[in-house]
């Protein structure tokens, strides 16, 4: 795959990974924490691979 292609994808999971967790925090709910927890596994893998390339 293209890196900028790849870096594209990239910041787009980013930023829908971040919306997940600001919009869960202001839900106070199960559902709220499940959406928080699933843009905070997002952004974890997202590190993960960004670390993964430098290694």
């Amino acid at each position: 795959m293209n890196s900028a292609v790849r870096n594209i994808i990239m910041v787009v999971v980013f930023i829908v990974c971040l919306a997940l967790v600001i919009m869960g925090q202001k839900n106070i709910s199960a559902a709220g924490l499940g959406m928080e927890l699933a843009g905070l596994a997002g952004l974890l893998v997202l590190l993960y691979l960004y670390n993964r390339r430098y290694k």
